[in-house]
């Protein structure tokens, strides 16, 4: 489950490219097919958005999952495929939206690592289209300093302690070693037996896809990740700008020492990241497969 967990804080990439209708609520699918939500709980293992994320490339446009953040990152299709098929089975008709599938998968996934639940609103529909030039430009890169993730997030109307919040989705999974590469082999502002440790699996050359945890408890939703900052264990150099001498150290010394709050502002930072101009009414579809528009 970890690894596939890497997309939660890619989510908000999807989410940018739909547009604001009627709201969302917790009770959507109350009378429309209350088995949908225990049905995702029981094959979670996914996380995601309005649902473009999921659509395979075809010659009209280029999907998100090629996206440079996404490719060969982002885990759990074929865990979603399962969830949809399930989901219309017990509901009789697809009524549920993979974008709503994913936002429960999302929050279903956290609370199974040991994390924290919230509140999911529902109701969004999906996407017509995708686009991995809009992905590029949206998604945050694993090379950003603290100014450009700041940056990244108030675009997506996020606040800067959202991005520490939701940072902190990397407490579980895993990064490719040339994501982290140059930041074991050049950066000053990391522990030298944490970078040796890295190099054995990394190396300057080949090994581009090895595979090494962002903290040391990967299929654990805790604090462990803000606990390696404070350390300059950081694995992404986007990770480490968190605790660089900048405005979010605080924040981040804070959630270091304190679950609650972590958990708190996390939810927090879910839901307002779920609510960003989500596809409502009579945009957008309900797909009939999560990966192809009907």
């Amino acid at each position: 489950m970890a690894p596939r967990f890497n997309f939660l804080l890619h989510a908000f990439l999807c989410l940018a490219l739909a547009t604001t209708s009627f709201s969302l609520s917790p009770k959507f699918y109350d009378n429309l097919c209350p088995q949908a939500l225990p049905a995702i709980k029981r094959i979670v293992e996914a996380a995601g958005c309005d649902g473009s994320l999921l659509l395979d490339s075809t010659s009209a446009f280029e999907t998100e999952k090629n996206a440079r953040g996404n490719f060969n990152s982002v885990r759990g299709f074929e865990v979603v495929d399962q969830i949809k098929a399930e989901v219309d089975r017990v509901c009789g008709r697809p009524v549920v939206s993979c974008a709503d599938i994913l936002a429960v998968a999302a929050r279903d996934s956290v609370l199974a690592l040991g994390g924290p639940t919230w509140k999911v609103r529902l109701g969004r529909r999906d996407s017509t289209t995708a686009s991995r030039a809009l992905a590029d430009s949206v998604l945050p890169s694993a090379s950003m300093d603290l100014p450009a993730l700041i940056s990244n997030f108030k675009n997506q109307g996020l606040n800067t302690r959202d991005l520490v919040a939701l940072s902190g989705g990397h407490t579980v999974g895993l990064s490719q070693c040339v994501i982290f590469r140059n930041r074991i082999y050049n950066a000053t502002n990391i522990d030298p037996t944490f970078a040796k440790e890295r190099r054995v699996t990394c190396p300057r050359t080949g090994g581009n896809t090895n595979l090494a945890p962002f903290d040391p408890t990967p299929a654990r939703f805790d604090t462990a990740y803000f606990k390696n900052l404070v350390k300059e264990r950081g694995l992404l150099t986007s990770d480490q700008a968190l605790f660089s001498g900048g405005s979010t150290d605080k924040l981040v010394e804070t959630y270091s020492k304190n679950s609650d709050a972590f958990w708190v502002d996390f939810g927090k930072s879910m839901i307002k990241m779920g609510n960003i101009k989500p596809l409502t009414g009579n945009q957008g579809q309900i797909r009939v497969n999560c990966r192809k528009v009907n």
